[in-house]
């Protein structure tokens, strides 16, 4: 079994930067894909960004692009997600989440941690 665990949400205004983690611990060898998702008011989770392995390969949605980046220590077992430039949009819930696989459904997620950006 996994457990992750987010940190790092808070309140920012906009413009500026907030750093997410997620812990996990158990069986973490076993996870090889790692994501962030988030949920605002209202709306349906989203995908944010995901990180395969050794952190080599990642993507972001197009509305995170350039301003999130997604990595992973994987001798601490974290992953994280740097955030610049925030937006009143990116405000949400945002979850971690793990796979074992390259693909399919994510076996794992955390509880989530809120991110509020006021303008």
């Amino acid at each position: 079994q996994v457990q992750l665990v987010e940190s790092g949400g808070g309140l920012v205004q906009t413009g500026g930067s907030l750093r997410l983690s997620c812990a996990g611990s158990g069986r973490t060898p076993s996870i090889y894909t790692l994501g962030w998702f988030r949920q605002a008011p209202g709306k349906e989770r989203e995908f944010v960004a995901v990180i395969y392995g050794n952190g080599g390969r990642t993507t972001y949605a197009d509305s995170v692009k350039g301003r999130f980046t997604i990595s992973r220590d994987n001798a601490k077992n974290t992953m994280y997600l740097q955030m610049f430039s925030l937006k009143s949009e990116d405000t949400a819930v945002y979850y971690c989440a793990g796979r074992r696989g390259y693909d399919g459904e994510y076996d794992y997620w955390g509880q989530g941690t809120q991110v509020t950006v006021s303008s």
